[in-house]
């Protein structure tokens, strides 16, 4: 009983201390949640600082709903500008740091207004047109960030564009007021028409520091080479006036004037070269009895005749581009719309985007004081290159000229290509029109390591109406193990190729490309088919070579991939006696060509011989239906300086069932021909470009006297 007592006394004493400690316990617990619960909240809805990682967006504030800042008077002023600024000096690459893209990050301030102590603004005009789709675009690209702390790149939505409409001073401390100005360092600011009356500077007046200056009017004064970038004015007229894009060829005008308002001297001389020349030359100028307003603007006149501007633009062959207050014109852009080629006479200018586009591809530059010899020079200027004059005008409107849009992404791409370089566009990214996909392709000249094995080569088989023959060909290209597809260049245009059913069943893709004409070129274009880096030329009579003998081939190419790798050996010589190259075929120690008919090469060899081939060369192979393999010879022996690379022993090639009349090779005057064209081709490149050498390729097991089994090519011809 005492016992028992002892225990009940105890028990009822005991559990509700337990329980007011647990409570205790759960009570903290939850209130320790719910305070968490409750600063998430206030975190994510609490308005946030001007560094908000909220999307800048016009679409979600317009210029009226933005904060309003006021400026005090005392605020401090960025230095006029460092004209020594370079990237390495006034940039920090460091913050644009390492990604698997190799793309800058851009981040753009939040939308504010900016005015004094009185509140009078910075801008007469706000936020313009321009600069808004500017920076929407932008924020819609793939270089856009929202987190400040990533960004590499920093963009004010303050509009500098058109210094007419700033408060210099005032707009100066605006800038110095953003939270990441740091004097300047890694900011972008884009300005088209600088300067003012009277002097008219061809750079920004507003001071900034070290920013970089994406500026419409540079001179070689003011430009900072390698750190400012040269931009278009940007003309109005593009978004409102659509010009059909033109066939190259001559024009209703050989020159056309269109400009208002330029020098009285340059008038004068315009006036004496249009006396000189009569109708080949079309001065117009403001038309004085139109009111003024937006329709006078798209209007030029002559003698009281009135045409439509910048259609006019379009009926000549040259538009003249002179310099007027500023440098920068906005005509530039009207003139290339057209695709006129802008004959440009603008002494210092910097040309819009010069640091990467070629400019020599579709302006004529004049100096100033040769205005008076402006006809005879554009006269010297022969049809065919006017016509691709006309057409690179034209694409590069198009590419970087054609909107914001366009100069604000180029803009951003060119300093991309600064920061970094070893991913940055090629000179024919840049420059070249899409036809030429280059982006497809890389040079082989300077590949890190030899090519995988694993994609293989595609095999180009060039054939007209040798059916039996082609179907040979194929079937035994379809056992190298490396093939990864078969293309069929089809150079008949009187006869279909032979139905599906009828081809030899193979193991990989076999696709028939149908030509156009008939030309021997067609071997050597770019064919969106060809994925591999590897292509195998190979005529649809080469019935002989092994598939040892071609996947050899194929392994050699890999160790030299800016070689061209074949299996016909042949070789130029100098006639002492007819002081000119001689072609020989005949077996010798020493080879300087390996002929195409049957040839490993890498795949841009293809854009070089389309696009880039010198002079008349490829006309003249398509011509004379003869000499594209020696051609292609010239151009990789140019390229790459080296010589080719002979493989195997085998120096007969002849389709043994092939009669005199289905080669070219076979025909009496071809030795002749393939001598004239050496020389042709020499006389165009300006040297001889052909290497001579004493060696060629075979398996390293190939003479040795071991079981075949032990060989990894054991069928290798001797002859």
């Amino acid at each position: 009983m005492c016992a028992s007592g002892k225990y009940n006394s105890r028990g009822p004493a005991l559990i509700p201390r337990m329980k007011i400690k647990h409570r205790i316990y759960y009570i903290t617990l939850f209130s320790v949640v719910l305070l968490g619960l409750v600063a998430t909240g206030m975190f994510q809805f609490w308005p946030h600082s001007i560094e908000s990682t909220a999307d800048w967006t016009l679409d979600k504030r317009s210029i009226h709903d933005a904060p309003l800042i006021r400026l005090p008077v005392s605020s401090p002023i960025p230095e006029r500008g460092d004209l020594s600024c370079r990237m390495h000096t006034c940039f920090d690459v460091y913050r644009c740091g390492y990604n698997p893209k190799n793309r800058i990050k851009v981040y753009i301030y939040p939308l504010q207004r900016f005015a004094d102590e009185l509140g009078v603004p910075i801008s007469s005009t706000g936020l313009s047109r321009e600069y808004n789709d500017l920076l929407s675009a932008i924020s819609d690209s793939d270089f856009y960030t929202d987190d400040v702390t990533r960004a590499c790149l920093f963009i004010p939505s303050i509009d500098v564009l058109n210094q007419n409409s700033l408060r210099i001073r005032e707009t100066a401390q605006a800038l110095a007021m953003l939270p990441r100005w740091d004097k300047g360092m890694n900011h972008l600011l884009f300005n088209m028409l600088p300067g003012g009356p009277p002097d008219y500077n061809t750079a920004l007046d507003v001071p900034r520091d070290r920013a970089l200056l994406a500026g419409g009017g540079f001179s070689t004064w003011t430009y900072r080479q390698g750190y400012d970038i040269s931009i278009p004015v940007y003309s109005p007229l593009s978004a409102d006036v659509e010009l059909p894009e033109r066939q190259p060829g001559p024009r209703r005008y050989f020159i056309l004037s269109s400009q208002t308002a330029i020098h009285r001297e340059y008038r004068a001389e315009l006036e004496r070269l249009k006396e000189e020349n009569g109708e080949a030359l079309l001065l117009l100028d403001k038309c004085s009895n139109l009111s003024q307003g937006a329709a006078s603007a798209r209007k030029r006149c002559y003698k009281g005749q009135v045409y439509d501007y910048p259609q006019i633009l379009q009926e000549s062959s040259f538009c003249v581009v002179l310099r007027g207050a500023r440098l920068g014109q906005a005509t530039l852009s009207d003139v290339l719309q057209a695709g006129c080629v802008p004959v440009i006479l603008a002494d210092s200018y910097i040309l819009p985007f010069s640091e990467v586009l070629d400019w020599k591809r579709a302006s004529v530059v004049i100096p100033e004081e040769k205005l008076s010899e402006m006809y005879t020079i554009l006269k010297s200027i022969p049809h065919r290159q006017v016509e691709e004059m006309q057409r690179q005008a034209r694409w590069f409107w198009d590419a970087y000229f054609s909107s914001m849009k366009a100069v604000g992404l180029t803009t951003l791409q060119i300093i991309n290509d600064r920061i970094y370089p070893y991913a940055a566009r090629t000179y024919e990214q840049w420059n070249n029109p899409p036809v030429v996909k280059w982006s497809s392709v890389n040079s082989p000249l300077f590949l890190p390591l030899i090519p995988p094995r694993a994609p293989g080569f595609t095999a180009v088989v060039l054939t007209y109406d040798r059916v039996e023959s082609l179907f040979r060909v194929i079937t035994e290209i379809s056992k190298v193990p490396s093939l990864a597809k078969l293309l069929v260049v089809w150079n008949n245009q009187n006869k279909s190729p032979p139905e599906e059913s009828l081809w030899p069943k193979v193991s990989v893709p076999l696709k028939v490309v149908r030509t156009k004409e008939n030309k021997l070129s067609n071997r050597f274009f770019p064919y969106d088919e060809i994925e591999t880096e590897a292509v195998l030329a190979i005529d649809d009579d080469i019935i002989m070579l092994t598939s040892d003998e071609l996947q050899f081939g194929y392994e050699v190419w890999r160790e030299f991939p800016d070689r061209l790798v074949g299996y016909p050996g042949r070789l130029h010589l100098w006639d002492h006696e007819m002081g000119k190259w001689k072609y020989e075929s005949e077996w010798t120690n020493e080879v300087s060509m390996v002929l195409t008919g049957a040839a490993f090469y890498h795949k841009y060899f293809n854009y070089l011989y389309t696009y880039k081939m010198p002079g008349d060369i490829k006309n003249w192979v398509d011509a004379h239906m003869n000499c594209e393999d020696i051609a292609m010879n010239f151009l990789v022996a140019n390229i790459t300086g080296k010589a080719p690379i002979k493989v195997t022993p085998r120096k007969k090639f002849k389709c043994p069932e092939c009669t005199a009349i289905d080669g070219l090779s076979l025909d009496q005057t071809h030795m002749v021909e393939r001598s004239e064209c050496i020389n042709k081709f020499a006389s165009v490149f300006g040297t001889m470009p052909l290497k001579v050498v004493e060696h060629r390729a075979d398996p390293v097991l190939y003479k040795d006297d071991f079981p075949e089994k032990l060989k990894s090519f054991p069928n290798i011809g001797s002859l």
